[in-house]
């Protein structure tokens, strides 16, 4: 997008928005204070990096579609680029901005990116993208091309004249009632350079990325990637970390814990590619199962006190540090959905809060296919980690 937006202008207006609906003590969706604290880290740093070529980053808080028509008249805007999200809630926005802008008779271009493979490279039309990740991740391997990654620009022309705003406090998005960062609960810096630095060091040659697993049960507290949340704001590429890991394959060899990387990736592209062809439909096709638990049970859940031991530890790790292995993920979730028998929705909403890593289409798109997947995970006890770990084949908690 910014590499189209340099070569076809004479100069660009870099704008980051701050929505106040993101930071909303009402609502149920609100950002968690640690994925706030990582997004102005990388806002910041994103701030920096224009600075070094002589430019800057207009920083507003407010909502895009009521500040985007003045934007675009007071400094003479031509055409606006933007990367389209693909959820039903993120969408909305991208329509309200580009009715804005049609009455003033500028286009809004969409770019669908944080994706491995452009649209247009895919073996198939949109409409036509399988629905099961395994045929559409085998007919891209396949038939598809990974692009190779653009150049870092060297210089660009900047909009003169501009009051760039000055980036807010974790104070000014939640209003001055910001709850408190706890002591080590910060694990993760937002921004590209330690993103990258964290992709380096996870492939370097001293990694426990390199111990291969033998068992499904094995300790995996050695290896976790923990690139999801670079990825998830864009610090990071999918196609960047493709080839890096590629080019650590040809260094090293072949190894499970690549394969598990780069299914990953081609997992987040499924389920943005989901939306894409379904639309709000894709999660309108699963359907809530009543929901007749107490909301006592739900609160038991957010707090990791449901009496299950591995639940509840990633339960406590998800509110201490934002973020949760996949694993963990899937285990906690199929434990709401399918024995405490709690609507898919409230959970992926309360992941939605507290995720580091928050990506719309992959956390909706992870819980419609838990809530649509077949339980049989009890026994005559209650939850039966050991059968469901297996089935799954993810390790266990050491």
């Amino acid at each position: 997008m910014l590499v189209e937006a340099i070569a076809k202008s004479e100069s660009i207006l870099p704008v980051y928005f701050f929505d106040p609906r993101h930071f909303d003590q009402l609502s149920f969706h609100q950002s968690s204070v640690l994925r706030t604290n990582f997004l102005l880290e990388s806002v910041a740093q994103l701030r920096q990096s224009f600075q070094k070529l002589g430019g800057d980053l207009l920083i507003i808080h407010g909502l895009p579609e009521d500040h985007i028509a003045d934007l675009v008249e007071q400094y003479s805007i031509s055409e606006v680029y933007h990367h389209r999200e693909v959820a039903p809630a993120e969408t909305r926005v991208s329509a309200n901005v580009e009715d804005r802008l049609w009455k003033i008779e500028v286009n809004l271009k969409h770019f669908i990116g944080h994706t491995l493979y452009n649209k247009e490279d895919l073996p198939f039309p949109i409409k036509d993208i399988p629905d099961v990740f395994t045929q559409f991740r085998k007919k891209t391997e396949r038939d598809a091309i990974v692009k190779s990654c653009f150049d870092a620009p060297e210089a660009i022309s900047f909009v003169p004249d501009v009051e760039w705003g000055q980036l807010p406090s974790l104070a000014d998005l939640y209003a001055g009632q910001c709850p408190v960062i706890e002591d080590g609960a910060v694990r993760l810096r937002g921004g590209e350079q330690e993103g990258l630095q964290h992709l380096a060091d996870l492939l370097r040659p001293d990694s426990s990325i390199y111990i291969k697993v033998s068992t499904r049960n094995s300790d995996p507290s050695g290896y976790i990637s923990e690139l999801s949340p670079w990825l998830s704001l864009g610090c990071l590429s999918p196609r960047m970390v493709y080839w890096t890991i590629k080019a650590a394959e040809e260094r090293y060899g072949n190894n499970p814990n690549f394969t598990n990387l780069l299914l990953g990736l081609f997992k987040r592209d499924y389920f943005r590619f989901m939306f894409k062809k379904h639309g709000a439909s894709y999660l309108e096709n699963t359907v809530s199962k009543e929901d007749t638990t107490p909301d006592s049970s739900f609160e038991q859940w957010k707090r990791g006190e449901t009496g299950n031991v591995q639940v509840d530890a990633y339960m406590k790790l998800l509110a201490d540090t934002g973020y949760l292995p996949s694993y963990g993920r899937v285990l906690a979730a199929t434990f709401l959905v399918h024995v405490i028998k709690t609507d898919w929705m409230k959970g992926a909403a309360y992941f939605e809060a507290q995720l580091v890593d928050y990506t719309a289409s992959s956390n909706w798109g992870n819980w419609k296919f838990i809530a649509d997947s077949v339980s049989g995970m009890k026994s005559k006890n209650g939850f039966d980690v050991d059968k469901y770990l297996k089935i799954l084949n993810i390790p266990a908690v050491a």
